[in-house]
């Protein structure tokens, strides 16, 4: 019985471990930026599929979780941060989508299995990029025109030039 607790116990210690390490890996992907407009492009994404990739979903999830939480709690985490605000004011700007679509990316890539095929492996990855992508697009696109008087010229503009220009 005492061993079962220690084993219990070591997993536990080893999931906080590597959630604590992803955040700090995360948080130091957040800060190599390419400079883009609403949205920067970072080294996040990487560094969240090879959370999942390399500690499995449920790790690569704690990591991500832990990281937004930093965020919202008000640590300077996020890319931006602290020139354009920290905290939840921050999060609930326009990157809402994509760093909600981490947790769910982190989630699939950890879940997919991977083996020697390369090219299944590429579209594997890619499928759980897009991931991001598609949360980034769907709640940037509601927060920036809050789905009233919407046109379909605009909505086909949003999904043609995603994400290079604030669509409202």
């Amino acid at each position: 019985m005492e061993i079962a607790k220690n084993i219990y116990s070591n997993k536990i210690l080893k999931y906080i471990v590597i959630a604590f390490a992803g955040s700090i890996l995360l948080t130091i992907s957040a800060k190599i930026k390419i400079p883009f407009y609403p949205v920067p492009m970072t080294m996040q994404t990487f560094v969240v599929i090879l959370l999942g990739i390399t500690f499995g979903y449920k790790a690569g999830a704690a990591a991500v979780c832990l990281y937004l939480i930093e965020g919202i709690a008000g640590l300077p985490v996020f890319s931006n941060s602290p020139e354009k605000g920290v905290g939840l004011s921050y999060f609930m700007g326009p990157t809402m989508g994509y760093l909600i679509g981490f947790i769910f990316a982190a989630v699939i890539a950890g879940y997919l299995k991977y083996n020697k095929n390369y090219f299944f492996n590429f579209f594997k990855i890619l499928f759980s990029i897009s991931i991001i992508y598609l949360f980034g697009l769907l709640l940037h696109f509601q927060s920036s025109c809050s789905f009233r008087n919407i046109s379909i010229t605009k909505l086909k503009n949003s999904v043609d030039m995603f994400p290079f220009y604030s669509i409202c």
